[in-house]
């Protein structure tokens, strides 16, 4: 269960928020993905969003929830950003304290009944490389804007081939100074797992506030010119082991947004408050109270 709680502490595949560190410093994304039981998926969330309302409503962690809809279904993200490892175990505690006011004794019920609708479960840390995150917002002010206000996120996930690393960054930073000379309105964030993963994988994810949004993104064909791109595409080719993109939605009653975030978003980040469901009692008999 300590595992499940310290996991879910977390949430993409790639986000940062207002509570997040300057562009120059180190910032982590705590990541807990799992992996939904189809028969359980309706029990899942309800717990997720009780879960969710108890750390809102009693001063707990904050993280952002995320749905697979292109990709493996019944795929959950939850998260949060870090400036340190030491905040996770501070992040844990406040997830602890929210719920032992929320649920008192039954919070071990709830977070193994959380447990049993999963097919699995699994941590992961990345840092945040500003280097080769391209038209980034430049202060707190527009990450609440951007997250606030995005509905979908479109994540290419890359595996680099073991000691290609360089060559990968490399590479990444030549689309960056593209994309923020030709397509300075399209935002880039990039992360790199630096623990939960195996070898050298990276993510490069867009947000966006609707799914038609995507089809105004120039391709790299376009912004970086037919030779270029295909000097980009032979350097992938040597590279990149292999790589994959998913879309992901937003899931604003799972989540347990920053106040910045909240209030960017207008209702759609502004859940309403779960309500504990009342304990029906059996119905009095003839002649008892009530009749």
């Amino acid at each position: 269960m300590a595992r499940v709680i310290r996991m879910l502490l977390a949430v993409a595949l790639v986000l940062c928020w207002v509570t997040a560190a300057a562009q120059t410093g180190t910032q982590y994304l705590d990541a807990y993905i799992v992996q939904v039981k189809p028969e359980k998926r309706a029990e899942f969330d309800a717990l997720s969003k009780r879960m969710a309302d108890a750390n809102r409503r009693n001063g707990g962690d904050q993280w952002l929830a995320m749905e697979t809809m292109y990709g493996e279904a019944n795929s959950v993200a939850f998260i949060s950003t870090r400036n340190s490892y030491g905040d996770i175990d501070s992040a844990m505690t406040k997830f602890m304290g929210a719920a032992s006011k929320a649920f008192g004794a039954g919070t071990e019920k709830l977070m193994n009944d959380f447990s049993s609708c999963l097919v699995s479960s699994r941590g992961e840390i990345r840092v945040r490389r500003w280097d080769l995150s391209w038209n980034a917002p430049k202060d707190a002010a527009e990450y609440a804007k951007l997250l606030g206000q995005s509905r979908y996120l479109r994540t290419n996930v890359i595996y680099v081939r073991p000691g290609r690393a360089q060559d990968f960054e490399a590479m990444v930073k030549e689309l960056k100074a593209a994309r923020e000379k030709n397509s300075p309105g399209e935002v880039g964030l990039v992360s790199q797992a630096v623990a939960g993963q195996k070898g050298g994988v990276f993510y490069i994810t867009t947000l966006k506030p609707n799914m038609e949004a995507f089809d105004n993104v120039p391709t790299m064909q376009k912004i970086m010119g037919d030779e270029g791109f295909a000097k980009y595409m032979k350097t992938a080719s040597d590279v990149v082991e292999s790589n994959y993109t998913m879309i992901n939605r937003f899931l604003p009653e799972l989540s347990s947004a920053p106040p910045e975030v909240l209030a960017a978003g207008g209702e759609f980040w502004n859940p309403k408050p779960v309500v504990a469901e009342k304990k029906k009692g059996k119905p009095a008999s003839k002649g008892e109270p009530g009749q």
